[in-house]
């Protein structure tokens, strides 16, 4: 970079001991002499170390030299911007100085909580005051704006984490829609026998909250679709939804479960019972299911797969089966986001060394919960697969 394009700078760095956190792995003291002195052709003026730089006497000291030394920039080094980053910004301000024009460098969690070696780690901790310092060169003042939020959420995943924000957020009197891709809302946590530490019920304490969710009024509960777009900006954002057909109209089946004990096609149950069970070709995921509507698994559908059968919309009562359904899109407006999207189980067959998928009776956790749940597959008897019941 040339000296044209080189801005200069009256930058002060502080260097915070956090008690033995920092100071126990770094040398905080001698990172503080090499900052004022190695960095002054970038516009460091000041250079000192404290022991608890967030304290208020630590955030004093700050506001003391940007009023009397005139600095324009600011570099604390300490723990992670996210717990302090507003405390030193704040200060800033209070002095005078544009709060964004302070740069927060971990050398905390960063540094002196991940090593060892206190050479190596002082050594680090000067290279992240270094970059901190040629970021904080190009900072720009700015100033906050206020801009129209919508009101509305959208809530991305239906399991209990994303039912409780839900629900919380529609207690507070605003309107969500909380999209699952599965059928049912519920997630992992229906699949649960127990929950850890109190083993209380899991469906227990899900299954209210998961009726809860599909009644509130604030609540627009589209199972079984998937968000396919998003456009806008900060609290004012527009989204697509794929709604997936259920091949059932939702207007009139009243959930009496005719069409699933017709189905002669069985199949293997690969999300709800984990591999471990049958459903039928149209199925609720579990009797608990919200909504409480069957969905048609087209793949493994007889009618889609050779034409024929059709026993479900033959003995449906209400005529509720609807084999011409296709997807369907819907827009919304939200100004906020929530992704609780929750997990993907690993793939124990990666580990070879434990024979999962080689040996018989080696379980993954969730299949195990599976066969301990009394409305799992095997009533809640713990059945091997060579046929043993243990």
């Amino acid at each position: 970079m040339s000296e044209q394009e080189q801005p200069q700078e009256r930058i002060g760095v502080y260097v915070c001991h956090c008690g033995t956190n920092i100071a126990g792995t770094v040398d905080v003291a001698d990172v503080a002499v090499w900052a004022g002195e190695e960095l002054k052709d970038r516009g460091v003026v000041i250079a000192r170390d404290y022991k608890f730089m967030c304290s208020s006497l630590g955030q004093e000291l700050i506001e003391k030299d940007i009023k009397e030394l005139g600095l324009t920039r600011v570099v604390v080094a300490a723990c992670s911007p996210h717990l302090h980053e507003a405390t030193f910004r704040t200060a800033c301000k209070n002095a005078g100085l544009n709060p964004y024009l302070c740069e927060l460098v971990s050398i905390r969690e960063q540094v002196s909580w991940v090593h060892t070696d206190k050479v190596a780690a002082t050594a680090k901790s000067k290279a992240v005051v270094s970059g901190g310092v040629e970021r904080v060169i190009w900072h720009e003042p700015l100033e906050p704006l206020k801009v129209p939020i919508h009101p509305a959420t959208l809530v991305l995943g239906g399991g209990i984490a994303g039912i409780q924000a839900a629900l919380e957020i529609a207690d507070g009197g605003f309107p969500v829609y909380l999209v699952e891709r599965e059928p049912s809302i519920g997630g992992h946590m229906a699949q649960f026998d127990k929950t850890f530490p109190t083993l209380d019920c899991s469906a227990c304490i899900l299954t209210p909250r998961m009726v809860q969710a599909g009644t509130h009024p604030n609540i627009t509960l589209l199972s079984y679709a998937e968000v396919v777009r998003v456009d806008g900006y900060i609290g004012n954002f527009t989204v697509m939804i794929k709604q997936k057909p259920r091949m059932v109209i939702t207007d009139l089946c009243t959930g009496c479960g005719i069409c699933q004990e017709k189905c002669p096609k069985k199949v293997i149950d690969d999300v709800y019972e984990a591999g471990l069970g049958y459903r039928k070709a149209v199925y609720t995921p579990f009797p608990q299911a919200v909504p409480k509507y069957p969905v048609i698994d087209v793949e493994n559908c007889t009618y889609f797969q050779k034409g024929t059968c059709k026993a479900c919309q033959k003995f449906c009562p209400t005529d509720a089966i609807d084999f011409t359904q296709k997807d369907e899109f819907i827009t919304v407006e939200v100004g906020n986001i929530i992704m609780a999207t929750g997990y993907d189980l690993f793939d124990a067959r990666r580990i070879p060394q434990y024979g999962y998928g080689r040996l018989a009776n080696v379980f993954t956790s969730l299949e195990f919960e599976r066969l301990c749940n009394a409305a799992g597959p095997t009533n809640g008897r713990v059945v091997l697969r060579d046929g043993i019941t243990v």
